[in-house]
């Protein structure tokens, strides 16, 4: 079921265009793409700035708060209002509008911001509280394999997929693929941004708005894997994680422990399968009982 949260709808163009000078000495036109700061304030308490491109400011807070463990279900969030003019995205809990009282006063979550841990994230670089926190309460699905034909059908769709890095370039993309029905392969949801993190918090959000669950779908991300991609990747439910480009140590060891299904390199008819051989298949299409 779709989330009941008030939210303002304060996209921005995604591409600003300026005067470049081509290799001819020609002056050109182009594309290039946004990034403009945005500090999220929660009951009133000013968390962060994130640099974005400003296309879906309301998924990417309530995703960034899912993701930080600040929110643990979308029932906490009241209302979400982005205003471009103070460049500040303003989120009210449930407990502020019933009480008049803070989230920071009647609950505990003030003690996840007393520790950060320092990323590798770009365009965020911070995780509060602390990062390996319910790990060993994570429990993801076996329920729905991947097949190789489904993971080329999810290569192909994000390739031909319009996007702002044709036009512009400089950003990270994320897409959320269907792994069930007969739109297996298919994105459900696409996101691109300045950082990998922005793009996959933004999808966060959008799974809450839209009461979305995360056991038969795929994640697939323009990004390395870092552990804190792998880490999001779990919270969100998600089972699959496959990207174009590579891994890290810490990335690797967290999808192992998790049993994350996790896929590097994947470009063309190329892949690297690295954990989670168990839910792969390489030749046909099967779902498990």
């Amino acid at each position: 079921m779709a989330a009941h949260i008030q939210t303002t709808h304060a996209s921005i163009p995604s591409t600003v265009e300026i005067t470049a000078t081509n290799e001819r000495g020609e002056q050109v036109p182009v594309q290039i793409s946004g990034e403009h700061p945005l500090t999220l304030y929660f009951d009133k308490k000013e968390l962060l700035t994130i640099m974005t491109l400003g296309a879906q400011p309301e998924a990417l807070a309530l995703g960034w708060l899912r993701n930080q463990r600040l929110v643990s279900d979308p029932s906490e969030i009241a209302a979400i209002h982005v205003d471009w003019e103070t460049e500040s995205v303003a989120v009210t809990s449930t407990v502020l509008k019933n009480t008049g009282q803070t989230i920071w006063e009647t609950t505990e979550k003030a003690q996840k911001l007393e520790k950060k841990t320092t990323t590798s994230g770009c365009g965020q670089g911070t995780v509060f509280g602390d990062l390996m926190e319910d790990l060993d309460k994570v429990q993801l699905s076996n329920a729905y394999n991947l097949s190789q034909d489904v993971l080329y059908g999810v290569m192909d769709h994000v390739r031909k997929h319009e996007s702002i890095y044709k036009q512009a370039g400089a950003v990270h993309g994320c897409a959320l693929c269907s792994n069930s029905g007969e739109n297996r392969g298919e994105i459900l949801l696409f996101v691109e941004d300045v950082g990998r993190h922005n793009a996959v918090d933004a999808i966060a959000g959008q799974m809450w708005l839209h009461g979305m669950t995360g056991e038969d779908k795929i994640f697939y991300t323009t990004g390395r894997l870092t552990s804190e991609m792998v880490i999001k990747c779990a919270q969100m439910g998600i089972p699959v994680l496959v990207s174009r480009s590579g891994l890290t140590q810490m990335g690797y060891e967290i999808a192992q422990k998790l049993n994350i299904t996790m896929l590097g390199r994947c470009q063309g008819k190329h892949y690297l399968l690295y954990t989670g051989t168990h839910r792969f298949n390489t030749l046909i299409d099967t779902q498990i009982a």
